[in-house]
């Protein structure tokens, strides 16, 4: 009985050890996902966006920021960016260069708490709770350190990409507009919906937990004043193709959003899970979106997408009002975890298409990888 107790100990730990290395590989094993999302009105021309989330950047991450500015090489319409570009402040030089190649593009922005604040050791233990924040003792949230988060702003604003911290604005694509609206990062509880008719006003939340007082400033370039007259790029119910990003989808701010007519919500924030199990999937979230979303593209409200057959899985028509949901499961991690399981580290180039152009009576959605 000893003997057969100490192989199963020693399975167990030879088990644990493969499964160590396997995942500390995978997390430096990308891939770009192919989507096509069936969005668009019948005769509008497909528009090719580039979602990068999660980058989590430090002195340490060369390969990432490599790995990044090959995806030039995709030739996207739009970049758009759903925040964690750092873990530490030797981040910013690597984002500097990792976003070089798209800054000349039509892009847009929001940021994530680990823009405003530097990553410290938690027990990995705290994510199985529903609320991973409650884990958090005021000692070790005041180790926490402010990143040089307005330098993480000013590359993407430079480029003229969309500073959408809980505003509105648009962008152009072959001389036609894209709204968009945005929110800081409702993870850090900075978000702050936008009125309609804000215009070029932006609330800006200062640096804090908890969002702290607001306060006005002029938008970014490429804002609404630059595409007024232009005409709009129509959405699959005949209305105005609108945009919505945010770090951390949030139910609150995905119900906000299709209430307020958004097409496609664009966010980053849960890794995909990070640790998923096959046949299980993701196990959290790190917020209060169900597991079956954790990454991928969905409806809001509806169904997660399940079922897929071969590269081709069926969406049921856009909930009124409802949504397309993205949620990437980003490039990086943790410096203190830096270990995904089925899960591999990701960037998604979603090809925006006519509903009609996937099939009659339906709406489909194409997902590869390479």
């Amino acid at each position: 009985m000893a003997g057969i107790t100490a192989r199963g100990i020693g399975l167990g730990v030879g088990l644990g050890a493969v499964t160590l290395a396997y995942s500390l590989l995978e997390a430096r094993w990308y891939v770009l996902r192919r989507i096509q999302v069936p969005v668009l009105a019948p005769g509008e021309e497909p528009i090719r966006l580039l979602h990068l989330s999660d980058l989590h950047l430090t002195d340490h991450t060369e390969a990432r920021v490599a790995w990044v500015r090959s995806l030039a090489g995709t030739r996207p319409d739009v970049v758009v960016n759903t925040g964690d570009n750092l873990s530490f402040a030797s981040g910013v030089e690597p984002l500097e260069r990792a976003l070089e190649p798209f800054l000349n593009l039509p892009g847009a922005f929001v940021m994530g708490d680990h823009d405003y604040f530097t990553t410290v050791f938690r027990p990995p233990t705290r994510y199985l709770r529903r609320d991973p924040r409650t884990a958090d003792s005021p000692e070790k949230q005041a180790e926490i350190q402010e990143l040089p988060w307005q330098e993480v702003h000013d590359i993407q604003a430079r480029g003229g990409w969309v500073d959408l911290t809980n505003t509105r604005g648009s962008l152009t694509v072959r001389g036609r507009r894209i709204d968009l609206v945005g929110v800081d990062d409702p993870h850090a509880k900075r978000d702050i919906f936008p009125a309609s008719g804000r215009g070029r006003h932006r609330a800006d939340a200062a640096p804090g937990a908890g969002g702290g007082t607001a306060r006005t400033t002029t938008g970014a370039h490429r804002g609404p004043s630059e595409a007024v007259g232009l005409p709009a790029v129509q959405d699959a119910r005949r209305q105005d193709l609108r945009l919505g990003l945010t770090h951390a989808p949030y139910t609150r701010v995905l119900d906000t959003m299709a209430a307020d007519g958004v097409s496609l919500v664009l966010a980053g924030h849960t890794h995909g899970g990070q640790i998923c199990l096959p046949g299980v999937g993701a196990l959290v979230t790190n917020c209060d979106l169900d597991r079956r979303r954790a990454s991928g593209l969905s409806t809001w409200p509806g169904d997660a997408l399940r079922g897929v057959h071969g590269d081709r899985a069926l969406l049921g028509p856009l909930p009124q009002p409802g949504l397309f949901l993205h949620v990437s499961a980003g490039l990086g991690t943790s410096p203190f975890s830096p270990v995904r399981l089925a899960c591999r580290p990701e960037a998604t180039l979603l090809t925006l298409v006519p509903a009609q152009e996937l099939g009659e009576g339906q709406e489909k959605t194409r997902t590869s990888q390479e």
